[in-house]
């Protein structure tokens, strides 16, 4: 017995599909199959159309959607996430494999598999170092406008399928621009006939049969009729052989100069893979009231990713549309996905040939329309309501992206992302700050013009921790308040209740201005300190140099100054600091001076 107590929870953390195995309800088999069956019919386009934005051979993308989705469900945490392979990191792949290796040859698919073993290493130091907060660096904005422009390029980028025209594969958007404008002479009008009419068909079940699998229909229906009206013979382009045998694992070659190459890469991919995911995967588990866990999830996706690698894949995640199809087609546990996984394997090793004759017309289509819904005018809105200056984020990413492409454009936005921070951060919010009548509390003087403020003190809180970044403009704040002090008792209030950190840069501008102020006359008193920031001030000497001039919360701080008594009280009992020695609370004396 004390062995199966300490050997499940082990177990269970370090393989998450313990849990859902062991408690499996019957009645959950149902939902999860026709959830399998549906992503399935889904994911083998999908997979087939990713490969070819990614410049891989179709089987690559079919590989990467059966052992890697068979890996997360087993160690991943979220029941409806749809693991494999999605548009932006399609296009990641290309962004990095193009200008290294030649797309086509046996070398670009060995790096593809490279980079995802990257990626998946990456996911696993990251989740078992409890590092997943790396990738907050890209913030929810900056994530909407690098995904809007990804998606443009991403439509750019089959613009050559959809007119059967050749064209290069261009780093930058503008170049592809141009290179399709010089070749829409070439349009080959029975490719862009099936493409048209494929992105109708997609548009149409989207809009009034959103359950039904669009990208299968237009597959089989596209297959009929190339073959039908023998279209390849016509100059219609077709995906051609597809080896109809299973993935096979193998470590892919390891080059020096490559991995390094590719380490940027593999960093901004395994950042926007993981937000892109835990971001769909939070969406559900509230909705079916479970718990998502970030570490688990980042060591789940790493080993999927470090499949694809061993398994001839390519980079994958987890994507929206797919968990969403998953979702609505009623999945309730992971064994959906370990289904779908299955039903990608026998289509790898029986049905392969009938999908030779399939138009890369019909797979670009697929992309186009799967990526439309990534341009989200709607959340674009949402942010400006909620707060207009992340558009800065939001609107460097997409312009920089779209100018400079996928790795620059990431790059750039995370810069600005944190730029914005810190420009916060250097212009804290402040507040001048009165009190509440009949009330201990004390608010903000705009907001609430009714507080009564008390001649001779001024109280100010500060928002924010104190650090090299804002110390200056915390400086000026207080010593414009002070000298704004003209009649007795002349004190200053800092309502420490908003600073829960302080630097060796934010002490000494505080060790600075208590001088500076008091010159001027001025007593400074400090309210309701948090622990850290005591830590610092005692190590720094301010808080002996204050002594009884730290009170407990404001509202103690202006009774003892206005109520003509020097205050030595017990810090520790009263919460004002634990280090504190008990004292004592006297009259003032003609020696002791009133604060």
């Amino acid at each position: 017995m004390y062995v199966c107590l300490v050997i499940m929870p082990t177990l269970s953390r370090a393989l998450p599909a313990t849990r859902w195995i062991s408690t499996y309800d019957r009645s959950d088999l149902r939902p999860d199959l026709a959830a399998g069956v549906t992503v399935a019919a889904m994911l083998v386009p999908q997979a087939m159309a990713y490969a070819l934005l990614a410049g891989l051979p179709p089987e690559v993308g079919l590989y990467a959607a059966t052992i890697p989705v068979i890996i997360y469900a087993l160690l991943g945490t979220s029941r409806q996430l749809a693991v494999g392979p999605v548009a932006i990191v399609s296009l990641l792949t290309a962004s990095a494999l193009g200008s290294l290796v030649e797309e086509g040859s046996a070398d670009y698919v060995e790096a593809a598999a490279l980079l995802a073993l990257m990626v998946g290493i990456i996911h696993i130091v990251l989740g078992v170092g409890r590092l997943g907060y790396v990738v907050n660096f890209l913030s929810h904005s900056v994530l909407v406008g690098f995904t809007a422009a990804a998606a443009i390029i991403i439509g750019f980028s089959q613009a050559k399928h959809l007119l059967g025209i050749s064209i290069d594969r261009k780093e930058h958007l503008y170049e592809t621009i141009d290179e399709v404008m010089g070749n829409i002479g070439n349009t080959d009008g029975t490719t862009l006939g099936i493409g048209l009419v494929s992105l109708a068909v997609l548009w149409t079940i989207k809009r009034f049969a959103p359950k039904a699998p669009g990208a299968l229909v237009v597959v089989v229906f596209s297959i009929v009729v190339v073959k039908l009206f023998e279209l390849e013979s016509r100059g219609v382009r077709v995906v051609g052989d597809i080896p109809a045998s299973l993935p096979s694992l193998g470590l892919p070659e390891f080059d020096g100069s490559l991995v390094g190459n590719l380490l940027a890469t593999a960093f901004v991919m395994t950042m926007v893979g993981f937000m892109e995911s835990i971001a769909v995967a939070k969406v559900y588990a509230r909705r079916n009231r479970y718990e998502i866990e970030p570490n688990n999830e980042l060591i789940g996706l790493g080993a999927a990713n470090v499949a694809a690698g061993v398994f001839g894949g390519y980079p994958v995640t987890g994507g929206f549309s797919r968990t969403a199809v998953n979702a609505t087609a009623g999945a309730r546990t992971p064994l959906a996905s370990l289904i779908t996984a299955g039903i990608v394997l026998v289509t790898v090793a029986m049905f392969t040939p009938l999908l030779e004759s399939l138009p890369k017309a019909a797979l670009g289509a697929i992309i186009v329309m799967a990526v439309m819904g990534l341009i989200d005018i709607a959340e674009m809105r949402h942010i400006a309501r909620v707060k207009p200056s992340d558009l800065i984020g939001l609107g460097v990413a997409f312009v920089a992206t779209l100018m400079l492409g996928i790795e620059l454009g990431i790059g750039v936005a995370i810069l600005a992302s944190m730029l914005v921070v810190f420009v916060r951060m250097s212009m804290p919010h402040s507040a001048v700050v009165g009190h509440v009548g009949g009330t201990t509390s004390y608010r903000n003087v705009d907001r609430f013009p009714e507080t009564e403020t008390i001649p001779g003190i001024d109280i100010v809180r500060v928002d924010a921790a104190l650090s090299f970044v804002n110390a200056t403009q915390v400086r000026r704040l207080l010593r414009c308040r002070a000298e704004m002090l003209t009649i007795e008792p002349k004190a200053l209030v800092l309502d420490s209740s908003g600073i829960n950190d302080i630097d060796a840069t934010g002490a000494a501008m505080l060790d600075e201005v208590i001088e500076e102020v008091e010159a001027l006359g001025v007593s400074v008193h400090l309210a309701d300190v948090k622990g850290p920031v005591r830590d610092v001030l005692h190590r720094s000497g301010i808080w002996a140099e204050l002594g009884d001039r730290v009170h407990t919360n404001t509202h103690e701080a202006i009774r003892a100054i206005t109520a003509g008594v020097t205050i030595r009280p017990d810090q520790r009992t009263l919460g004002i600091d634990e280090r504190a020695a008990p004292c004592a609370l006297t009259e003032a004396s003609a020696d002791d001076p009133v604060d």
